[in-house]
């Protein structure tokens, strides 16, 4: 383990050293920056700070350095706190500075008192996000993140994986706090606050006040708080992040990893519950969408911790099995990418039989899926995503489990996935698009709140007739407006506002979907199990770990390995274009040009060319020659459109 461990059990005491050192001048904050930073890149230090998404609440010690993968869900209002303020002893009189950068309360030792008058007091302002879980985060990246992290959450007990199986939604009730957190309210407080920093007094009042404000808080609760997880069934906790330095570099939905100081004080529930019950008692009609804003905007901590970050890192992906940046600079990152390119080609072929035997035996949807999966937008031409391959997958299986154990085998290799079973009730209910709730002023989730670089799968085949309400045509029209534009049109009321993003649709249908797609291969399937979970639970159990960890690498590495066209190539293609026209204009348009270079870019991708061969070029040609030529066969076998 890097040696001391005071920056990870005791943040703010480095923090306070560095601050002493440097007084008012601002040095000491950027000096702080680079000792956590210094601190992270000693041999396998991160996997010594205990994770929020690893380890429960209340085996993490108050105000000690934590991390958090997570995604922002929501952008608060900036606001504003005490950067440095001043106490005085009331006895000595003695004058003493603190900083109140990464606390919620204001620190005062025994028998001292908080200046608010001093002139070298300064207001700093400080950004909140609200972060949930990566929505969709596969079991197995939840796994390699547990097996990987080395932290000692608890001097007494082990860290075992079995512990964290208790969800965070029903933690509300539970003693969040050890008995050494006691240790944190030692020193005199006041009750009371000013611009984002409480401070406070009589620990042992405040103790037990801050037990009974939070059954009070709780009790009190018009409804249940709601995290506001996009997708149902997500476990872990919601976070309020506080963010210091470069917030303008981050956007809702983009996937952080964080580390700062866990901050869970009972005393931010007591105030805040005192809050509300002072602005009702103002006026209680008037204060009723101010009490709902405060409820969303400060809710208890010991559900919703704050973090208070030093460092933060935008993710380039969730997969535990590569390095986290994946830039040519970094002679780790290079290295890897290096070593596992040249033992590509026997990775695809393993994949390509796994899949194969997935898709019940048909190779052509095998080699298709592979594209699909390794697909990603890669620029956008004004509004036009290029890159993005959306395949309909049809013929699927009548009356069979066969989609939901398809959808099973794709967890196991992306980081990120979603089923959504598209029946006329769902469509008619789902929450898909998020919304603005003004009354609270929070962004309301929805199931289409997804980061980018997640795999949604959209199971077409439990359709039956029906009708489709208002709500029902609306989803529709924001599934076809993502899989089109690569976009979701979040409603504000008075507007909606665009969200770009890079979701990979899989659409799995009987016929010919509903949806628009960029691709359609018929499924023909070589054999029908009898019984098709058995099949899919065998084919599962019969690849090695290490195998599946290759495929994993594999889809997640190729997403990010650039491609160009030459201008040799690119005359090439457009002589060879003008040769398949001659003969019969309306055998090849635009489009299906456009769709050409697609296949042929990611066929190229997936054997680890960057560039277009010849050779490749042909294959791309002979691959979409066959797929087109069975769906004309099976047009003339039913009669009708596919």
């Amino acid at each position: 383990m890097p040696c001391g461990e005071d920056w990870l059990s005791h943040p703010l005491g480095i923090v306070q050293g560095f601050f002493a050192q440097n007084g008012v001048n601002p040095d000491w904050e950027k000096k702080v920056i680079e000792y956590f930073k210094e601190k992270l890149k000693e041999n396998n230090a991160p996997k010594w700070v205990p994770s929020l998404n690893e380890v429960p609440l209340h085996y993490l010690k108050p105000n000690s350095f934590v991390k958090f993968r997570c995604m922002i869900q929501d952008m608060f209002d900036p606001e504003f706190y005490m950067g440095i303020y001043e106490t005085v002893n009331q006895n000595t009189k003695a004058r003493v500075l603190h900083f109140g950068k990464y606390r919620d309360v204001a620190e005062c030792g025994p028998q001292q008192e908080l200046d608010l008058s001093s002139p070298r007091s300064t207001t700093s302002e400080r950004q909140t996000f609200y972060c949930v879980p990566v929505p969709g985060e596969s079991s197995w990246v939840k796994e390699a993140y547990v097996n990987a992290n080395q932290a000692r959450v608890s001097p007494s007990t082990s860290y075992t994986p079995s512990r964290h199986k208790r969800s965070y939604e029903d933690d509300e009730d539970m003693d969040l706090q050890p008995s050494k957190q006691k240790e944190q309210h030692s020193g005199a407080r006041q009750a009371g606050g000013l611009g984002g920093l409480h401070w406070c007094g009589e620990p042992k009042r405040l103790e037990t006040e801050a037990s009974s404000g939070q059954q009070l808080n709780t009790l009190n609760l018009s409804s249940p708080f709601d995290l506001n997880f996009p997708l149902p069934g997500e476990k872990g906790p919601a976070c309020l992040v506080k963010v210091y330095e470069d917030w303008d570099c981050f956007k809702v939905n983009d996937v952080l990893e964080l580390y700062g100081v866990l901050s869970v004080d009972p005393v931010l529930s007591v105030l805040n519950s005192e809050e509300r019950d002072a602005s009702a008692l103002l006026d209680p009609m008037e204060c009723t969408d101010m009490a709902e804003e405060q409820r969303v905007h400060s809710p208890p901590a010991s559900l919703v911790p704050r973090i208070h970050v030093i460092l933060a890192q935008k993710l380039q992906h969730i997969n535990p099995l590569l390095p986290t940046c994946l830039n040519k600079e970094e002679s780790r990152s290079c290295q890897f990418v290096s070593n596992f390119m040249s033992e590509l080609s026997p990775v695809r072929a393993e994949l390509l039989g796994f899949l194969t035997h997935a898709l019940l035996g048909d190779s052509l949807a095998a080699e298709y899926l592979i594209l699909h999966l390794i697909s990603t937008v890669y620029t956008r031409r004004d509004v036009l995503p290029l890159g993005k391959f959306t395949v309909n997958l049809s013929g699927c299986p009548q009356n069979s489990t066969f989609t939901e154990h398809l959808y099973r085998i794709i967890q196991h290799l992306v980081p990120a996935s979603f089923r959504l079973q598209m029946t006329i009730e769902n469509m008619n209910q789902l929450k898909l698009i998020p919304h603005k709730d003004y009354t609270a002023n929070r962004l309301v989730s929805g199931l289409l709140q997804l980061p980018n670089n997640t795999s949604l799968v959209i199971d077409e085949t439990l359709l039956e007739q029906g009708q489709l309400d208002t709500p029902g045509v609306h989803n529709v029209t924001a599934l076809s407006n993502l899989i089109t534009w690569q976009k979701v049109d979040y409603d504000f009321s008075y507007h909606q506002m665009e969200f770009p993003c890079n979701i990979n649709v899989l659409i799995t249908s009987e016929g010919r979907s509903l949806l628009p797609a960029d691709c359609q291969i018929h499924l023909q399937p070589q054999l029908i199990p009898p019984n098709m979970e058995e099949y899919m639970n065998g084919l599962l159990s019969a690849v090695l770990p290490s195998v599946l960890n290759k495929f994993r690498i594999y889809l997640t590495l190729l997403r990010f390995l650039d491609y160009n066209l030459s201008d040799d190539i690119t005359k090439a293609v457009e002589d060879d274009f003008v040769e398949m026209r001659k003969d019969d204009p309306q055998s090849i348009t635009a489009d299906d040009l456009h769709q050409l270079l697609v296949v042929a870019r990611f066929l190229s991708l997936s054997v680890g060319q960057t560039t277009l061969s010849r050779e490749r070029w042909l294959r791309a040609k002979q691959l979409e020659l066959s797929r087109k030529t069975r769906l004309q066969q099976q047009k003339s076998v039913n009669g009708n459109e596919l």
